[in-house]
């Protein structure tokens, strides 16, 4: 029998849809859970989807391609959507597409599928990714086509005895990984009302903050961090202590109305400690190793970085060009930052790099100053010139004002 690939969480979802595909399209379900730092416990979830009635269920750890290839990247592009959310979610889903296919393929299989819903950003990144990598591969979505809410899904669970841990009563949709943790639905639907205490499970609450500040010193090589108070730690357990670390200080909370790429407004509850230190870090670094213009020019460059990610073209010629300059600006992005981490904010408390533009000598005001502040009288008239040449041209006439002001003046 044919056979399809789904990418399998082991939540409501997804658990559903095994049951579903086959009922509807008599093909095989050939579960694939992909680990990119979910902390999740993987054989009980793959024990799950052959219980449900998957012929086999296989996992990746994907943990450190996650990282290397979409997590440092967007880092080093400062790719946060509308500039609160780190894009941990859709960061995952074009590596999830492509072990799809990889694994579609090594299975014989005729189709993937995913567990997306139809006014979410995930189906747009799941099946461009998809279809521009294998478009003879068919994309089965279930929980799109049957249009169930996930009242009518823990219905269909129960009726059909599928195990799942949402209820009635706990109704949240939960994505994570290694950048960070999504949440949505439930009460979190109503803009106006407050999260709740038990959305939140990576970051503590201000009661239960530490009272004393912690200090962290993060070493980047290139725009990617490599060491922690100096000592070189590894891309996976540097980003999950810094989850832990700065998890405990409630820092990384977001609470956002974002714009998805579907046309609708949407309320996300986002904890990212990691996340939220480590852009915070890296730009420091930034502004003294990149000139004005390319902080300028590389601003522009992020934000359509973020939105290419949050809209599904990871795939794509424009991010591929993307993503070269952002490479060529790392070039001497690598220095020291210190954070000061307190009861929901990280501070940047200090920065140090060999490659700085940084010069003590020109920025002083104090004995040593050796910026020359006679040049500003001629630097100040030049630059003022085409301000003043038009007023005298245009916007003073314009006035009922004739002649030269400083004229009048006398």
């Amino acid at each position: 029998m044919a056979s399809v690939v789904l990418a399998y969480s082991g939540g409501l979802d997804t658990s559903v849809a095994i049951r579903w595909i086959k009922e509807h399209y008599d093909l095989d379900v050939i579960t694939l859970t992909i680990d990119v730092g979910n902390d999740r416990d993987l054989p009980a979830i793959a024990a799950r989807a052959e219980q449900i009635g998957a012929i086999k269920a296989l996992v990746v750890d994907a943990r450190a391609d996650f990282v290397r290839y979409f997590v440092w990247p967007a880092l080093q592009a400062g790719a946060i959507y509308e500039n609160q959310y780190p894009l941990a979610t859709a960061l995952a889903r074009p590596l999830i597409a492509r072990l799809l296919v990889e694994v579609a393929r090594a299975e014989g299989a005729v189709a993937v599928a995913h567990g997306c819903t139809g006014k979410g950003n995930d189906q747009v990144r799941f099946d461009v990714s998809i279809n521009t990598l294998a478009p003879d591969l068919k994309i089965i979505a279930p929980v799109r086509e049957w249009s169930m809410t996930r009242d009518n899904e823990i219905a269909y669970a129960a009726e059909h005895t599928i195990p799942i841990t949402a209820t009635n009563a706990s109704p949240y949709s939960v994505d994570q990984n290694l950048w960070g943790r999504s949440v949505e639905t439930g009460i979190l639907e109503d803009p106006w009302e407050e999260p709740p205490a038990d959305v939140y499970e990576w970051t503590s609450g201000p009661e239960n903050a530490p009272r004393e500040a912690a200090y962290v010193e993060i070493t980047f090589q290139h725009g990617i961090p490599v060491a922690l108070n100096g000592e070189e730690v590894e891309s996976l357990r540097l980003i999950e202590t810094l989850n832990t670390l700065a998890g405990s200080y409630g820092i990384g909370r977001i609470d956002a109305i974002e714009n998805r790429l579907v046309g609708i407004k949407s309320r996300e509850v986002y904890e990212a400690p990691a996340s939220t230190v480590l852009h915070a870090a890296h730009r420091a670094l930034e502004s003294m190793t990149l000139s004005r213009d390319q902080t300028r020019f590389k601003e522009i460059v992020a934000a359509e970085y973020a939105r290419l990610v949050y809209n599904g073209q990871w795939y794509s010629a424009l991010h591929q060009d993307l993503a070269t300059y952002v490479q060529s600006t790392q070039r001497f992005v690598s220095g020291v930052v210190r954070v000061k981490l307190t009861n929901g904010q990280c501070t940047v408390v200090g920065r140090k790099s060999e490659h700085s533009l940084y010069s003590h000598s020109l920025a002083t005001y104090d004995t040593g100053d050796q910026f020359d502040h006679n040049a500003a009288l001629g630097f100040i008239k030049l630059w003022g010139l085409p301000l003043t040449t038009q007023a005298q041209a245009q916007l003073l006439p314009s006035l009922g004002i004739e002649g030269n002001l400083l004229e009048q003046a006398k």
